[in-house]
């Protein structure tokens, strides 16, 4: 390891040359309190910035272990710090002017949800502290400013370190209530099995949020109040009783008119499987940790799957045990979502009448009198909704607003009424009586079958350079492939979808063998990143973690893959 005085003595030397002589700055140096380390450095002002890490030995960054002892903690206080550091570095950044990206100083922008990234990381064990940065090295046209680059790592950024990265210049309550948030919701997740319950809202929570493109909350808006017959009360770490409705496990259906909430509380358990930072109105909405949403996705790759369960005897006599095809319909699509997040192991099912294939939800009692049963591949997944309840164990929540068909099987009934839930089983259930349920007999579905394993392909062997670039939340491009995730609706970060592709060469490049099966692939993947890190994937990308589930619908979507 240099000192930060021969780097200093080196930025003297390059002055004015040619940009690609910045390169020769690559290195650890030792700076007073951490090091800096310089990964890599950009071929030319105008490329992507260069990338540096931060190292602080756990007695420099002096956090006390209770802040960080459970893996929620240590998440959040990761988090934080990242925050803490993106707001330092964003009143320095651009002070070095320039060409290209000159003087900028960037660091992940954390949205809502607490994930876990590489551009913070905590050792559980040593306590040492590692933090990820971008900096666009400053140059005069294509010579190098080293005087610019002097000033942002001699003096903006020991500001940035020391303001944000050393516990003793922080606010130690601050950081205490964010371990203990953290704690709180991770004992709501813990507990939802025990209460029966596939998710949680807590009373005062505010759901609807600025704007279908800002995940701020809204203000003014109307505070959730359960209703009675759902009302759970939870004894938390910290925070004490906390009230809320819990939604109980089988089949849960979510009515009424049109702009009373239904959607917006369906948005907020589907993104109740992360925790969400103080503040932001849903830090209590806490859902089934392998809740995934379903959603017809036309257009989309299925690859041998097996949607029986639901499509059967198509006219052109294709196998639907093993069905692939480029250009999925509305209903193939959904069919596939459901039978994928069976094999990916959720627990619960989200669905909005609004996303969803009319045909895949529900045929009513006139159009089965005139198209009769044998002459229609589909079984309608309200025929499917109780079995996957009784057999699977798989929870169904649903937002519905125009057919009342699924009255008859739903377990619980809660309309939304300007915002505000109302538990409307028993009268539901009453009306329903008016209406009998078309009398259906249908056989269980034959266990789908899972055995899938899928083949490496020949562009990604091991040690090639493989070009990988984030869509932002719409997909990920590898090399020539792109894999489009618009439609996963539980992606919530750009950073996510890089880690989506790294998961995908990695798996390409150490795991694919056509022995094991996608379901082994994947598993092996999870338990990888949950011992090793986000880092076995890659050491120097921006990467948030993205749950199991979403790992299988990359996979899934992937054209490129080989069964």
């Amino acid at each position: 390891m240099q000192t930060a005085i021969q780097l200093q003595q080196l930025l003297g030397r390059i002055d004015g040359r040619s940009y690609p002589a910045y390169k020769d700055t690559r290195g650890t140096y030792q700076f007073p309190g951490y090091a800096l380390s310089i990964d890599h450095v950009q071929g030319d002002p105008f490329a992507a910035p260069s990338k540096l890490s931060i190292h602080v030995k756990e007695e420099k960054a002096g956090f006390p272990h209770h802040l960080y002892a459970k893996p929620c903690q240590r998440i959040a206080l990761q988090d934080a710090i990242t925050r803490l550091f993106a707001q330092k570095a964003s009143q320095f950044s651009g002070v070095a002017k320039g060409s290209g990206h000159s003087g900028l100083i960037s660091i992940t922008r954390c949205g809502q949800e607490v994930l876990e990234r590489t551009a913070c990381g905590i050792n559980p064990t040593t306590g040492d502290l590692v933090l990820r940065l971008e900096v666009g090295f400053p140059a005069r046209g294509r010579t190098i400013d080293a005087r610019g680059l002097e000033k942002i790592l001699f003096d903006l950024l020991p500001q940035c370190v020391g303001q944000s990265l050393f516990y003793r210049n922080l606010d130690g309550r601050h950081l205490q209530r964010v371990a203990d948030l953290a704690e709180d919701q991770q004992y709501i997740r813990d507990k939802l099995p025990e209460l029966g319950l596939c998710a949680f809202v807590a009373d005062g929570s505010i759901l609807p949020r600025v704007s279908g493109v800002s995940s701020l909350p809204m203000k003014a808006s109307v505070p959730f109040q359960s209703p009675q017959e759902l009302a759970v009360t939870l004894e938390l770490p910290h925070r004490g009783k906390i009230t809320g409705m819990g939604i109980p496990r089988g089949i849960t259906l979510i009515v009424g008119g049109g702009y009373h909430g239904k959607s917006t509380l369906l948005k907020a358990l589907e993104l109740g499987v992360y925790n969400h930072v103080a503040g932001d109105g849903r830090e209590y909405v806490v859902t089934d940790q392998t809740a995934v949403k379903i959603r017809a996705e036309d257009g989309r790759s299925i690859q041998h799957a097996d949607i029986s369960m639901f499509i059967h005897d198509l006219p052109n006599g294709k196998d639907t045990t093993c069905f692939s095809t480029e250009d999925a319909s509305g209903s193939t699509s959904q069919a596939a979502n459901v039978v994928e997040a069976m094999e990916a192991g959720a627990g619960v099912l989200l669905m909005d009448e609004d996303t969803s294939a009319t045909n895949f939800m529900v045929r009513d009692e006139l159009m089965q009198r005139v198209i009769r049963r044998d002459m229609e591949p589909i079984t309608p997944f309200l025929e499917r909704v109780e079995e996957l309840y009784q057999n699977y164990g798989i929870s169904t929540i649903l937002v519905a607003g125009s057919s009342g068909s699924y009255f008859h099987p739903a377990h619980h009934i809660i309309q939304m009424d300007r915002y505000v839930p109302r538990d409307i089983t028993a009268l539901a259930k009453q009306e329903a009586t008016a209406f009998p349920a078309p009398c259906t007999r249908l056989e269980p579905a034959s266990v789908p079958n899972f055995h899938r394993c899928p083949k490496p392909c020949g562009e990604f062997r091991r040690g090639e350079r493989v070009k990988l670039k984030t869509l932002g939340r719409d997909g990920v491009s590898i090399n020539r492939e792109t894999i489009d995730l618009r439609y996963v609706e539980q992606l919530t970060d750009a950073e996510q979808l890089t880690a989506l592709g790294y998961c995908m060469v990695y798996a390409q490049q150490q795991l694919l063998d056509g022995k094991h099966t996608l379901q082994q692939v994947v598993e092996e993947l999870d338990r990888l990143i949950e011992q090793k890190g986000l880092g076995v994937l890659c050491e120097t990308a921006f990467l948030a973690r993205p749950r199991k589930q979403e790992i299988y619908a990359c996979f899934n979507r992937y054209r490129g893959l080989v069964f």
